[in-house]
């Protein structure tokens, strides 16, 4: 039976047995993203979910500064695992603030599986950015800012405008739960709210040699959250590996046995390093 925690303001459901995955949603999701991945590991690995803060619509808003979201992920990790590092399970905004979290407390992580976001602040990502793409990925992430915004005085509003853009952008999750109270980092990105995201680990600098990362990512975008240098970086570093799905942004719920097998094989060591296109 599942086990729920509560832990600095957040529930915590833990499932399974074995070593701990704690696994981060982004925008604009729930902890339910991870439910196939929950049920392909319980039988040998404790999962640990919960919402970012902010991301339980049931509760009042929420935006917490990039400071406070780690230490929210350091009491959640303290909780489960008091002793033995985790395994950080993270996909979209989870993957900015898990990065950052494993960076700040690099022994509290065993190693990291990251979808879809990768070295999104390296020089080389946003060089390699077409100008249509930097324009698109300003279009939507200032839509977002504005509909936070708007959140406080004109609710309804904000909450058409984050919907309207979760249905553009491919989202599988309800739009009745999906709320402008998600779109806060998107305000710290573009307008620097709650102290904005200065200051924040360059994760190319981190992750591959010094934190073992299976880093896996959707081949059908209209643009990538990565360059070619994170994935060479990732394949050329013992323990790391690299692998494309014919999918978008959300592949664990469009391959949900493909990636749930990936992700299963690379925890349970079986997986060799290196690039490969993991299409189904």
């Amino acid at each position: 039976m599942p086990q729920e925690l509560e832990v600095d303001g957040i529930t915590v459901t833990v499932e399974g047995r074995g070593p701990a995955v704690v696994m981060m949603h982004g925008w604009p999701d729930s902890p339910a993203l991870w439910d196939e991945t929950v049920a392909a590991l319980q039988d040998r690995y404790r999962c640990v979910r919960f919402a970012l803060p902010g991301y339980d619509l049931r509760r009042a808003p929420r935006p917490v500064s990039v400071d406070r979201m780690c230490q929210a992920v350091a009491a959640v990790v303290d909780a489960v695992s008091p002793e033995e590092p985790v395994t950080m399970l993270l996909h979209d905004w989870g993957c900015f603030f898990g990065y950052e979290y494993a960076a700040r407390h690099p022994r509290r992580v065993r190693q990291v599986v990251a979808v879809d976001i990768g070295d999104t602040n390296s020089g080389a990502y946003l060089k390699g950015l077409r100008p249509r793409e930097k324009r698109m990925i300003a279009f939507y992430q200032i839509w977002l800012a504005l509909a936070w915004k708007l959140g406080g005085v004109w609710p309804g509003l904000a909450d058409r405008m984050t919907r309207y853009m979760a249905r553009r952008m491919g989202c599988r999750t309800p739009a009745g739960e999906i709320g402008w109270q998600m779109n806060y980092p998107y305000a710290m990105q573009w307008l620097g709210s709650y102290g904005g995201l200065r200051g924040v680990a360059r994760v190319d600098k981190v992750f591959g040699p010094k934190i073992p990362t299976l880093f896996v990512f959707g081949k059908r975008k209209p643009f990538m959250f990565h360059s070619p240098r994170w994935l060479a970086l990732l394949a050329t570093s013992p323990g790391s590996a690299v692998r494309g799905f014919d999918a978008g942004h959300w592949l664990m719920k469009q391959k949900p046995a493909e990636f749930n097998r990936l992700v299963g094989d690379w925890l349970d060591g079986r997986l060799a390093g290196g690039q490969g296109d993991g299409s189904a």
